[in-house]
């Protein structure tokens, strides 16, 4: 490693992909984990900070602050993922309940406190639903200043999850999605078309739950719980998605994901494509620019393509210690 280690704030809903990404960004040598905010999302916020601590205890790492956020999105009513991760939000493993406490500030003050003390910009990482960081942006413009730029899991340019055509986070509280893209800073999105293709092989697995050190040993058995291909053979049940991780994975190693500077917009209007990140991908304008003339709309990084052997590489060489 080169340099200094870049100043980061994970925002999440942790959930079992963003204690993987909690994971490897307390363990990379790269990486300055600064804090970490929690919102509702695939748990209610509480669960949220339970997990991230419990997380954050588990992976050895030091007092990082961790922030308690919103309890519901900016409009709409807290819509969970537990059908995902398990009642607890991690997967329902059993881990035990932390001894450390959260911050005695709330996530949106403990970001502008961390973002504006940084001696160099900061790099957002949002993996979960956008309210925490649109409430900062509304609330404290100033941030901006010292953001380096906000690399976000969300949105999808083909096909969604929550629904055909909507991604859970940006679907969750699509106003704070596209706050985000308001920003005035540069912003990467990690979304739904690489998301899913980043997978560890069941061999890997294996090896990170027969660990003796706690971190790795969890880390394994996050990812025996999120399989990649629910329902088929076993070799192919015990792959395990990387998910919110390879957003991070993304921020030391940016080479290894191709990306477009592209329009987006989040669809605000109700009906079947609320929530949708609107990607212009077209060569030239077309019949509605022509007609109505062109609109505005953010340039955002939009990641299109992932290198899977060199993040899933990356992730393990970081997360597994050896001789473990």
């Amino acid at each position: 490693m080169t340099g200094q280690p870049i100043p980061v704030i994970i925002d999440c809903d942790t959930g079992v992909d963003d204690a993987l990404a909690l994971l490897f960004a307390v363990r990379h040598p790269a990486l300055d984990l600064r804090a970490v905010t929690c919102v509702a999302g695939n748990t209610d916020v509480d669960g949220v900070v339970r997990n991230t601590l419990t997380v954050l205890e588990q992976a050895g790492a030091p007092d990082i602050p961790v922030g308690r956020g919103a309890e519901r999105p900016l409009l709409e009513p807290a819509r969970s993922a537990t059908h995902v991760h398990g009642v607890d939000g991690m997967g329902d493993l059993g881990l035990p309940a932390p001894t450390r406490t959260p911050a005695d500030v709330d996530a949106v003050t403990l970001l502008r406190r961390e973002i504006l003390a940084s001696p160099r910009p900061v790099t957002l990482i949002p993996t979960a639903p956008l309210t925490n960081i649109a409430l900062l942006l509304r609330t404290h413009p100033e941030v901006t200043g010292n953001i380096e730029r906000i690399v976000f899991m969300g949105g999808a340019v083909a096909t969604g999850n929550a629904t055909p055509v909507a991604e859970f986070n940006v679907w969750h509280d699509p106003e704070a999605a596209a706050v985000l893209l308001t920003a005035g800073v540069p912003i990467t999105m990690y979304g739904l078309d690489v998301f899913t293709q980043v997978v560890v092989p069941s061999a890997d697995v294996h090896r990170l739950r027969a660990s003796s050190e706690p971190g790795a040993r969890l880390a394994g058995e996050l990812l025996a719980h999120r399989p990649a291909h629910p329902g088929e053979a076993p070799e192919a049940e015990e792959a395990g998605g990387l998910g919110d991780a390879g957003a991070v994975c993304s921020v030391v190693d940016p080479a290894g994901i191709t990306t477009s500077l592209l329009p987006v917009e989040v669809s605000l209007a109700p009906g079947p494509a609320r929530g949708q990140t609107v990607v212009d991908r077209r060569p030239r304008p077309g019949e509605s620019e022509i007609h109505e003339g062109v609109r505005e709309q953010p340039l955002v990084e939009v990641a299109l393509e992932v290198d899977v052997e060199r993040f899933v590489k990356l992730y393990l060489e970081t997360v597994e210690i050896p001789g473990t």
